[in-house]
């Protein structure tokens, strides 16, 4: 599914449960000894998925450990996401980006007061004109957190809900405008990303592939 709304130099792989007999690396193991069983769960389907879409790029199968503020750490020369929630699992990998960033949400309302807390003034005055049947402060939300993942491992620097203006378009697309100074992209600062949007099977899935420079062929 999540394939859908990523270009074709980007590999992806998804799960809808947690198969069983799935193993991590002893490394893996111990990054998550204390944690409960459905962080160990999703740890555990999220790894197995990230390296199926490794192998798709013809890669060996690597531990995959959390680094600084838990964003995986992958083999060099490869970028790459990784999103879970309930009844869902996906990773996406790429040789030819700069950044991937990925998320999928329950397509459900945010919980009382979430909006407001991750969105700008203007932003939410422009949910208001979105019709349809999408929950779009959840699809938001998920654009916010797709954006994190891609300006990451760029800058090593947080980036605040308030630090990003997106703008969805009901076509599938939405645009990140950066309101603070990018990093320095082939020699330009990197203003902000587009990415695309999914609704189906009862999820939000928002991706980004920002492409190395010229862009790959499909």
């Amino acid at each position: 599914m999540i394939e859908k709304i990523l270009p074709p130099w980007v590999a992806s792989a998804e799960a809808f449960d947690d198969p069983p007999g799935v193993t991590l690396f002893p490394e893996e193991e111990a990054a998550i000894a204390r944690a409960v069983d459905r962080r160990r769960r999703e740890f555990t389907t999220a790894r197995h998925c990230a390296r199926q879409a490794l192998a798709q790029l013809g890669l060996p199968a690597v531990p995959i450990l959390p680094g600084e503020r838990r964003a995986p750490e992958w083999p060099d020369g490869v970028v790459g996401s990784i999103t879970h929630c309930a009844g869902y699992r996906a990773a996406a990998v790429s040789l030819e980006a700069l950044a991937v960033g990925i998320d999928a949400e329950p397509h459900e309302p945010l919980p009382d007061g979430v909006l407001t807390a991750v969105s700008l003034e203007e932003e939410r005055d422009a949910l208001t004109r979105l019709g349809g049947q999408i929950h779009w402060d959840r699809m938001l939300f998920s654009a916010k957190e797709s954006v994190y993942k891609a300006w990451f491992p760029l800058t090593r620097r947080w980036l605040g809900f308030e630090e990003a203006h997106i703008t969805l378009v009901p076509s599938g697309t939405f645009t990140a405008r950066l309101l603070v100074p990018g990093p320095l992209v082939d020699g330009r600062e990197l203003t902000g990303f587009t990415g695309r949007w999914l609704v189906a099977d009862g999820l939000v899935i928002t991706a980004i592939a920002l492409p190395k420079s010229p862009a790959p062929q499909a």
